[in-house]
């Protein structure tokens, strides 16, 4: 991909246009595409061939991946460990054995303890839940957890979504003569802690489609092998429920056995029998119906996530295994209140920093550091990310813990590695942790501006090696008349949506706005024209100068709107630009390259101003470096998908 920048095009956004497709990969992949699905199907769209041919999805083999994922192998065969956990765990819920289930308060743990919860109790077993409290415990299983299970008579200890690093606290369960099965998704250490059975993706073979479970594939995997193994088939449809929601919820990546375990279970949620979710369903205003990605990522997943950032995280657990109705959505509120709550603070966190960075000045740090002891450490990451979208710059918001010490959440754009930058600084940091877009800290408030400097020094660099800015990545050029509900019904056969397989972002260039308008809570609706065809956008929480005037280039992805009862298609914009009215240009290296239309001719022109014809010049056919530079400007003028 090259940078591809319109004249006067907003200094905030980088638009990366995408890869020109080579007429042979091109024709490859149309061909491959052609006929896929059941008879009488046509071939999908070039603007969705486009989009798959440059996430490698070229060939046929790759589309039906893609499309038909094989079923999951046998698991035992990938976790060596699996077997005798199932012996272990017959032979528990055979006695009514009390077993405890520790899990974590994020969604993928609250979801893997609820499955193994539900799951267990139909078999016969006794479990409990233990999850630690986000405020006064902190992450993952502790020595006073372990202690106060062993007195309360538990012999056996299942992790969920946890456990690999609990090492402290798993030596003092051997001590107490505690049995431990360990299923985690988190970095293994070298030394693992004591355990009976370890599931974890990482022992797996290499390539193997469990590679990618979160902590509530792992649970699936090892309740469904118990239900199969004691021929109890009415705990699998419970398994997969819970499943789809917690992987969706932790945006694991959506590819082996989790993107066939998905398309298998998401036109199952709307039919589903546990009560917690028809509740929450209910709450969220969704109509009956099968269930996509996007409702639950959007409409219950916060509802879940905000109990585990604000309350009681084992209220989740009763939620999904209960089989009161009544109960169930007197739960529901409950989450969904919370989840008011989180958005109120987020709102007003995020209101305050922003207060705090005008005060600053225009000259803003690199690196974004912002300190309030009376902030909620719950929500300090969502407000942080907020943030990097806005100013396209590493954040991090610290909230009080007591003794002088503070916590942080840490998100960055792509390209500034927050784990190895809190690495760099780790001698002024009491703990911390993380990973290349987010990460966490402790630290003293008497160390903070000598870290705020060392980060700002990182972020500098980074920015002086050409990072910084909202990077706009569109993957395919759609105008807006093919825009229409057979479009979006071939678009829906590449679903289920998510990390690693994300909806695609299209773009349109040269859009006339028709109308816009300003709505409350800071959204901007626009009416876009393009060739007779007009189309309704969004742009969520707008922070750009309005009106806008002249034409314009959106980077986007097709969402259907439903809104009392009614459907439409509408463009959730990603970015916007001033169109250049036929004029744009190309960065390539060092290289500059105006390129423009003149009736049906391609001009390019270099810096010293001579120009190259495309119906003049027969050497821009045979020349390598012209063929390329034609194909990006034919990509960039809108002349190719």
């Amino acid at each position: 991909m090259l940078f591809c920048s319109l004249l006067f095009a907003p200094a905030e956004q980088r638009w990366l246009l995408p890869q020109p497709l080579a007429s042979e990969g091109g024709g490859q992949a149309r061909e491959a595409a052609a006929g896929l699905g059941p008879p009488g199907t046509p071939g999908l769209p070039a603007e969705l061939v486009a989009v798959l041919w440059r996430r490698g999805h070229g060939d046929r083999t790759a589309l039906l991946q893609l499309l038909d994922p094989p079923a999951a192998p046998d698991p035992r065969d990938h976790f060596a460990d699996l077997v005798g956990a199932e012996l272990r765990l017959e032979r528990a819920c055979g006695n009514g054995e009390a077993i405890a289930i520790c899990g974590d308060y994020d969604a993928d743990g609250m979801t893997s303890t609820a499955l193994l919860v539900g799951v267990l109790d139909r078999l016969g077993a006794r479990p409990h839940p233990a999850i630690p409290s986000r405020m006064e415990e902190g992450y993952g299983l502790n020595v006073a957890m372990v202690e106060r299970l062993a007195a309360e008579g538990i012999r056996l200890l299942i992790t969920v979504d946890n456990g690999v690093a609990a090492r402290e606290a798993l030596e003092r369960a051997a001590a107490l003569g505690l049995e431990v099965i360990l299923t985690d998704h988190h970095t293994l250490p070298e030394q693992l802690p004591p355990h009976l059975a370890l599931l974890h993706p990482a022992v797996t073979p290499e390539g193997s489609p469990f590679r990618g479970l979160a902590g509530v594939g792992l649970a699936h995997v090892l309740a469904s092998g118990l239900c199969r193994r004691l021929g109890r088939k009415d705990g699998l449809a419970v398994a997969l429920n819970l499943f789809c929601i917690g992987t969706i919820a932790d945006m694991a990546p959506l590819n082996g056995v989790n993107r066939r375990w998905l398309m298998d279970g998401l036109p199952l949620l709307g039919q589903t029998r546990l009560a917690g979710l028809k509740a929450l369903r209910q709450l969220a205003g969704l109509e009956p119906g099968p269930l996509d990605a996007e409702a639950v990522g959007f409409q219950l997943a916060p509802r879940i996530n905000a109990v585990g950032r604000l309350g009681d995280p084992l209220m989740v657990v009763e939620l999904l295994t209960t089989n009161d109705e009544e109960r169930a959505l007197e739960l529901a509120r409950r989450c969904d209140g919370l989840n008011r709550q989180r958005r109120e603070l987020c709102l007003a966190i995020e209101a305050e920093a922003l207060a705090l960075l005008e005060a600053d000045g225009p000259q803003r740090s690199a690196f974004l550091l912002l300190a309030q002891s009376h902030w909620h450490h719950g929500v300090i990451g969502i407000v942080a990310a907020r943030l990097v979208e806005r100013f396209g710059l590493p954040v991090a918001l610290l909230a009080g813990e007591g003794d002088g010490r503070l916590r942080a959440s840490v998100r960055a754009p792509r390209g500034f590695a927050v784990d190895r930058a809190l690495q760099d600084c780790a001698e002024l940091l009491e703990r911390h942790g993380g990973h290349p877009a987010a990460g966490g800290f402790t630290v003293r408030a008497e160390c903070l501006s000598a870290l705020h400097g060392r980060l700002n020094g990182l972020a500098e660099a980074w920015l002086a090696a050409g990072g910084g800015g909202r990077l706009v990545e569109p993957e395919a050029l759609l105008a807006l008349t093919r825009i229409d509900r057979d479009f979006f019904r071939q678009l829906q056969r590449l679903e289920p949506f998510g990390i690693g397989h994300p909806a695609p972002v299209f773009w349109s260039r040269n859009c006339r706005i028709a109308d816009q308008k300003l709505l409350r809570g800071g959204h901007l609706q626009l009416q876009l024209e393009q060739d007779g065809a007009v189309r309704r956008a969004m742009a969520w929480r707008w922070t750009g100068e309005t009106p806008l005037r002249g034409p314009v280039d959106v980077a986007y992805r097709l969402r259907l709107d439903r809104w009392q009862g009614q459907e439409r298609l509408q463009l959730e914009l990603v970015g916007l630009r001033a169109s250049s009215g036929g004029e744009v240009v190309l960065q390539w290296g060092d290289r500059r390259y105006w390129c423009r239309l003149q009736e049906e001719a391609l001009v390019i022109r270099n810096a010293a101003g001579d120009e190259l014809h495309s119906d003049r010049e027969e050497a821009m056919a045979q020349h390598p470096y012209l063929q390329a530079l034609i194909r990006e400007a034919s990509t960039a003028l809108g002349l190719t998908p």
